[in-house]
This record gives structure tokens, sequence and C-alpha cells, in this order.
């Protein structure tokens, strides 16, 4: 650690050590807990709330999304500002905010960082089920006591828990395919208090299936004569089972807090494919079947606590993370039209363990006409990944053949000491300024060896709040953030034949953070007394892109380059969100509400390969989403429609550029409510039974260099045009509350 990192720490955890234990009168977070009943049965339209955070941070509670019957928070995510997906049909998974990669945006569950699967650190979140969500924040700007990590902005899922609520409910439902299969899904729930003690607790089960069809044309040259055709049944059959649990203890001048949360995903996802020579079902080719068995976990245990100490307030956390994942998957081919000749032609195992530990403290204290918060966040995180392509002799599964650098281990420790100000030199004016001092010791390794790198990056942050009057607010804010590269990159390792065939791809566990300024402006208007319309303004300028260069060293093949990924590319995102929801009151239909909400989106950046300008990977120029909700009071009944859409993405690899486009997806929702317990609840998805449209263009060579002389004289080889659809999906849901 260097001088620099010891100042900081020793600065931000003094008054920690020199704060005294003084009881205060008043218990911490005292809440008044809502009756359960009143979220899962309820005629009250619900909409977007307007949050007191310094920093820009929209807020959307459970019964914003609940009618709807999202089955996770993917489904959920889709309703509000900025968030787009590049999944197949009726799959959410991948989350991208502004439409940047999903490894731009850090996924947190209850502030804390959720380790996934993904290479690029990120996570899915169709694995969290809505059911045990009490609410989803978007932190637009971090302030400097929150991770700098998200360039495109942060998602915090705050799980329920038993300090807000009190009672329980049970639910029971079941998702009906267009084609009249059925995936059961059940919960049950309760919330209470002991004494000075509150409890949660949620047991979810959730059964799904995602049938999709697939037609593949393929031609010669830039859509020239056609060469083949492709049909694909491509379906997707798991069950989710999740549990959260939590029990908070209070007392005068404190609470101390444990929770936990497990998820496990059993997934299977089969695809048979079947190619022709001619247009339509005419001259059979070959088939190829894929069978992919997919095992995931994910754990979290935290315990945390508030206390009065002297005249501030001290915070404590310590908290682990973990995520297992052991999936397979084999490919069959042949050339029988009856699928008689049948061969082994690949088998693939995938074992991932990802480990977090975390611990933090943090104290924040009056200081006359400010408030001072100063803390220290620690991570300890360990990753060990294996994916292992075995030998098939003879159609059989021969001894493991490992690709280079497809095993390995990455340990990191981090040590962030923060300082936060906030004061108001005005009754209208806050401000909000702090430093966060993030300092990362990583250690990769590998079959070729290990190897160790520090980094430091002090990201300071701004925030201003202006409210002329109670309905109007103006935000200002400024931050630096990160993101850390992605595991594939940093772990040493030389992979023959790669990028091109001629050539070598060298992993580089030197490279550093991609950094940001990041710039946000918004203005925010209450309408009435529950709607709210808010426009932001952002603007991201990002330094130390990492794309792949060639080195003067020669390939193993002797023909090529040895390639490998370094900090050498910048580039600017930038944009305008707008999001509206209110009753229609002003208009005499208080039993109506309407939501909208709209992002227009841009960005350039250099092309690694050809030194063009191009946008970002699949961000599409805008996405929205409208809507909205009807009671009926008479007959105790409600209903609603909500259409997302986005626009085209554009994709570039080394050899290939793709487009994705999707047809707008129209979900609704009627519910008859009995008495104050019981609600009957029908909702369907995908009813304009979208289309995911994808076009590839390839480019031939055997070395980087004649890929890119061929992609910049647009000499295309072959190209190729896919559709997809998935279907109607119908889900009947009855929930109890007790």
């Amino acid at each position: 650690m260097t001088k620099l990192s010891r100042l900081a720490l020793g600065a931000a955890v003094a008054p920690l050590a020199l704060a005294s234990a003084a009881a205060a009168q008043e218990p911490v977070d005292t809440v008044a807990p809502t009756e359960v009943s009143e979220l899962i049965v309820t005629g009250e339209i619900a909409f977007r709330d307007r949050t007191a955070d310094v920093n820009p941070v929209l807020s959307y509670d459970l019964d914003y999304f609940q009618r709807f019957e999202p089955v996770s928070v993917g489904e959920m995510l889709k309703r509000v500002p900025g968030v787009t997906f590049t999944s197949d049909v009726l799959e959410f998974d991948g989350v991208s905010m502004r439409g940047l990669p999903p490894g731009y945006t850090q996924v947190l569950i209850n502030g804390r960082r959720a380790p996934g699967g993904e290479a690029d650190r990120s996570f899915f979140v169709d694995r969290i089920p809505a059911e045990l969500v009490e609410r989803i924040e978007i932190i637009r700007s971090p302030r400097a006591d929150q991770p700098s990590d998200g360039m495109a902005g942060a998602l915090n899922v705050v799980l329920k828990e038993g300090a807000t609520l009190t009672g329980g409910f049970v639910k029971a439902g079941a998702l009906i395919n267009e084609d009249g299969e059925v995936r059961p899904s059940g919960a049950v729930a309760y919330a209470g208090t002991a004494g000075d003690t509150s409890y949660w607790a949620a047991l979810n089960y959730q059964g799904r299936r995602n049938p999709k069809k697939k037609v593949s044309w393929r031609y010669e040259d830039d859509f020239g004569a056609l060469d083949n055709m492709e049909f694909q049944d491509d379906t997707r059959d798991g069950v989710d089972i999740a549990a959260n649990g939590e029990v908070t203890h209070r007392w005068d001048g404190g609470r101390v807090r444990l929770s936990g949360l497990y998820v496990d995903t059993d997934r299977d996802e089969d695809e048979t494919s079947l190619t022709y020579d001619g247009p339509g079902r005419v001259g059979f080719q070959d088939f190829e079947v894929q069978a992919e068995r997919i095992s995931q976990q994910t754990f979290s245990i935290e315990g945390d606590g508030k206390f009065e100490v002297g005249p501030g307030e001290l915070e404590i956390d310590l908290g682990w993370s973990g995520y297992r994942e052991d999936s397979s998957s084999t490919t069959h081919v042949g050339e029988a039209a009856d699928f008689s000749d049948r061969e082994l032609d690949e088998f693939v195992k995938l074992d991932i363990e990802d480990d977090e530990w975390g611990a933090g403290a943090a104290y924040t204290a009056p200081l006359g006409w400010a408030q001072l918060k100063v803390g220290v966040d620690y991570l300890k995180k360990t990753r060990d990944g294996a994916e292992v392509e075995f030998d098939i002799d003879d159609g059989a599964i021969g001894d493991p053949d490992p690709e280079p650098g497809a095993v390995f281990r990455i340990e990191e420790r981090r040590i962030d000491p923060f300082v936060r100000l906030t004061f108001e030199p005005a009754e209208t004016l806050t401000i909000d300024a702090g430093l966060r001092l993030e300092t990362t010791e990583r250690e990769v390794s590998s079959d070729l060896g290990a190897v160790s790198q520090d980094s430091e990056e002090l990201n300071p942050s701004l925030h201003l709040t202006w409210r002329p009057t109670a309905n109007d607010q103006f935000r200002l804010s400024a931050a630096r953030t990160v993101r850390r590269p992605d595991y594939s990159l940093i772990a040493p390792y030389v992979a023959e034949e790669e990028p091109a065939d001629e050539d070598d791809l060298r992993g580089n566990p030197r490279l550093e953070n991609e950094t940001a300024w990041g710039l946000d402006a918004g203005y925010e208007r209450r309408l009435g007394a529950r709607g709210v319309i808010g426009v932001n303004l952002f603007f991201r300028d990002v330094s130390d892109l990492i794309d792949l260069v060639g080195t003067s060293e020669v390939s193993s093949s002797g023909l090529g380059r040895v390639y490998e990924p370094r900090n050498i590319g910048s580039g600017e995102v930038w944009g305008v969100e707008v999001d509206f929801s209110t009753p229609l009151d002003f208009v005499g239909l208080p039993n109506t509400g309407v939501f909208f909400n709209y992002t227009w989106l841009e960005s350039e950046v250099k092309d690694p390969f050809t030194g063009q300008d191009r946008p970002f990977t699949n961000q599409p120029s805008h996405v929205y989403n409208v809507g909205f909700v009807h009671t009926v009071p008479t007959w105790n009944a409600s209903f609603g429609a909500s259409l997302y859409d986005r626009d085209t993405g554009y994709a570039y690899a080394l050899d290939e550029e793709s487009t994705v486009d999707y047809d707008p997806d129209l979900e609704a929702f009627v519910e008859k409510r009995f008495g104050e317990r019981y609600v009957l609840r029908l909702a369907a998805i995908n009813l304009l039974d979208k289309e995911k449209r994808e076009t590839f263009r390839t480019f031939d060579g055997d070395s980087v260099d004649e890929i890119i002389a061929a992609r910049l004289s647009r000499d295309v080889d072959e190209s190729e045009r896919e559709a997809e659809r998935s279907g109607v999906l119908y889900q009947v849901t009855l929930r109890a509350a007790f």
C-alpha cells in the first residue's frame, strides 16, 4: 500500500477509533411496518417514488411492477428508464443501462456487490425472483460512500425485511406457454415482531419454460445467392428455488440485523438444428443437437448494525457472497434425416467458484453547519474458473484437452477509504462532496504462472440538489467511476489461432481499470399528490478502454502476430432520460394511472481494428415503455397494459458485423380482488408474439491484417439473417394474505 493509501485510510478510520459510546434516547431507523395485505391486495395504483437522496436515484417499489406479474428482477427492469437487454425472446438476463454492455452496469443486492458467472463481471438479474423484492433503485451517479463501479449506473435490488412489513402471504400460480405446457410456481412468506425483534422469511419456487423457434438464411457474399437454411428448435426449461430471511433487533440508540439470500437455478437448454441446401425444407444437409445442463447457486449472508456513538452514528457491516456453477454441454452432429447417424462432436464442462468477503465501517457526525461521514470498505475476492473442452475419440469422451487460459484463479483485495461532507448553505440547497480512494491488489494465476498487479483510483463526487419550491427540484452530479477488466482478459495465457487463424492472443494480467468522468443534470416535478415527471441529461467521458493491440512478436504459426488487450482506447456516451407517471385526476380519471419513459442514447468509440468511429456494442438509439393501470372500485377489479420497445443495436467483432432488432413487447393483466385478503390475477406477456431479427456479415482472412483489409474494402465473405419467435406466455396467480 502506498503512502497516499495509508494516509487516506488513516484519515477515514481515525474518527471511528476516537468515537465514545454514549446511548441515545430514540431507536435508530424507527419505521412503522406495513401490513403485507396492503401490498398484496390493494386497489391503489402505485407510482415511481421521489427519493430524498442527495445523488440522483430513482426508486420503484414492488407494487409498481407486481400487477404485471414479473417472474424475475429482469422482467421488472424492462419497465424502468434506460434499461435494455440483448437477450433471446422472453429472456431478460444481462441488464444494460444506457445501452452499454452488461459489464458496465453494477448490480447490487441490498447495497452489496453480487458475484455472477459472466467473464465481464455482470450478474444475470433474471435469477432473482421478483417475489422477494421490496424495491428497485436506479443509482445514476454514486456518492463517495457507494462503490465506484458501474460507469453506466448501478441497480440496487432491495429485498423485503421484517422491519418494514408485518403479516404474511401465500402464492400459487402457473406459467402457461402457447403450446399448452404448464410450469407451476408458489411462494410463502411471513413478517412479524417479537418485542424489539422483527423478522422476515420467504420461500419461492418458480418453474420456467421458453420454447423458441429460429430460422436462419445463409447467403454468399453480401446477401447474394442463398447458400442454405437452418431451422432450429430451442427450448429452455428449468426451476428456480429461492429463499431469503432477515432478523433485526432494536434498542434505544441502535439496531443489529442479520440477513441471507439463497438462489438455486437448474435449467436444461436443448437445441435441435436442421440444415437444408435450398429454400424451405428442401435438400436435407445435416443436423446438430446440443444439450446444455446448467446448475447455478447464489449465496449471501450479511450482518450489519447502526449505533448511536458520541455525537453521531456508527455503521458496521460484515458479509459473504458466493456463486457456484457446474454446467456442461454436449453437441451431436450427423447427416441422416432420421437422426440415426449421430456422432458426439463436442463436450464442454464449466466450473466456477466465486467468493467475496466484505466488511465496512463508517461514522457520521454533525459538524456545525454540515454533516461529515468517514469510513472504509474492505473486499476480498477469490474466483476459480475452469472451462474444459474434452477430446472426442470415435464418438466417445476422451481425455480433457483444456483450452489455454481456460483454467485460472483470480484473487483481489480492495481497501476503499472514503470521506463525504453534506451541507445546506440555504434551506433549498443541498451539497454533497466526497472522495473515495479505491485500492486493489490483484493476483492472477494459470498454468503459465502468476502475476500480481496493484492499482489506485481516487474517485471524487459532487452532488447538488436545489428545491426552489415544494414541487420542483433540480439536480447536478459529477462523479468518477470505474469498470474492472474481464476475467478472461487478465488471465495469463496464450491462445493459438486467436483472434485469427495465423495469430495468437495473450492475456494481460496488468490491465488497468477503465475509468470515466460522468455528469448528470436533471429536473423533477411533483404532479399532484402522487405523480412525478423527471428529465435527466447524462454524459460519460470514458478513458483507458481495453482494446486488442498487435505486438511486434511473431505468433506460434510463424505467419502472424501476437495480440494482447491493452488500455489504449477512449469513448463518449451521452443521452436524455425522461420518465413520467401520474394518476389522471386532472381530467376526472382518478382511478387511472399512466406511465411513460423514454431514453435517447448516443455514443462514440473508435473500433480497435479499423480505427473508425462507431457506437458502443449493441447500444440502441432509443428505448421506451408506456402503459396504464385502471381500477374499477365497484367491481373491486383492475386491468392494465404496458408496451416496451427499443431501437436496433449494432455489434462489431474482428471478423463480423451484426445487428439486432426486436418487435415491440406488449403485456397486459386483469385482476379481481376478493375482500381484503385475496387477489386473482391473469397476466399475458408477449401478446404481439414479437420477433427478434439479427443480421451477420462475416469477413474472411487468415490473419488480423487480412480480415481488417476485407472489412475496410467491404469484401463480405458470407452473410446471414436470423429470426426468432417464442409465442405468448400466460400467467395465472392467486395470492392470499394472512
